[in-house]
């Protein structure tokens, strides 16, 4: 397979391989070893239409990997050894604004990290200045106005701005901590928007994130948050995902 691209797609629940026509072991894949896990990390050269792209599930394609455990130091230094420069990520959230209801679409532009005790930097101890990476505005422009358009293009309704709360998991938050992350002016929740984000910046990788709320935040909703209701909510919402990214990458690629 004759293959070149500067542009990585990193996947969340429920969405495990790009294209939906092809089987799992009918995909390309390679193995690409980093200094961060025994273990080398696994990703597949697919296409969406005419776009080629490096697509990494970040739970594994049995979701096997929950978020506190997902090696984003293999997984970005992985896709940097690859070539890519450009990363669009997918996350399945929770809403907190009351606008954000189960289907909405959002593409963050700020956020803020709760999550503790991962491995969250590259620069471990070199203690260099050149360490300290501004993070002010923690997500590209680039890729977040390719997305916009892409909606706009589509007729897709999207919401184009918000902050995304990084929780720790695995476990979903408390009534409380939805009020105290709304009090601090957080639109979405999930669990693997960080360090992801980051660390892609330390590398030198652009990096913007398409947001599928598929649940009410705890405590917003007079119903009890079941995997059953969100995976409906998942199965509807990533052909929109999927989408947004093939028109996007029509940009992004020219």
């Amino acid at each position: 397979m004759s293959f070149h691209s500067e542009i990585g797609i990193i996947s969340g629940s429920g969405f495990y391989h790009l294209n939906t026509d092809k089987k799992a072991e009918d995909i390309d894949y390679l193995d690409v070893h980093t200094p961060f896990s025994d273990q080398a990390n696994r990703l597949f050269r697919e296409k969406l239409n005419n776009h080629c792209v490096y697509f990494l599930p970040r739970h594994g394609v049995t979701h096997s990997i929950p978020p506190h455990k997902i090696n984003y130091r293999a997984n970005i230094w992985a896709l940097k050894e690859l070539g890519v420069k450009k990363i669009l990520a997918v996350n399945a959230v929770g809403g907190i604004a009351p606008n954000l209801t189960p289907g909405s679409l959002v593409i963050p532009d700020q956020l803020i990290d709760y999550t503790w005790g991962r491995e969250h930097s590259f620069f471990d101890g070199l203690n260099s200045l050149h360490d300290h990476i501004d993070f002010t505005f923690p997500y590209d422009d680039e890729l977040r106005n390719a997305l916009i358009d892409a909606a706009a293009k589509l007729n897709i309704e999207i919401t184009p701005q918000g902050c995304f709360a990084c929780t720790q998991g695995p476990r979903l938050e408390t009534a409380a901590e939805i009020q105290k992350l709304k009090s601090d002016g957080c639109s979405v929740v999930g669990m693997t928007g960080m360090p992801e984000a980051a660390l892609a910046r330390e590398l030198g990788m652009a990096y913007a994130c398409i947001t599928l709320v598929v649940n009410p935040a705890a405590g917003l909703s007079d119903e009890l948050i079941t995997i059953e209701k969100i995976k409906t909510v998942l199965d509807a919402g990533i052909q929109d995902v999927r989408s947004l990214l093939n028109t996007s990458l029509e940009k992004l690629q020219l």
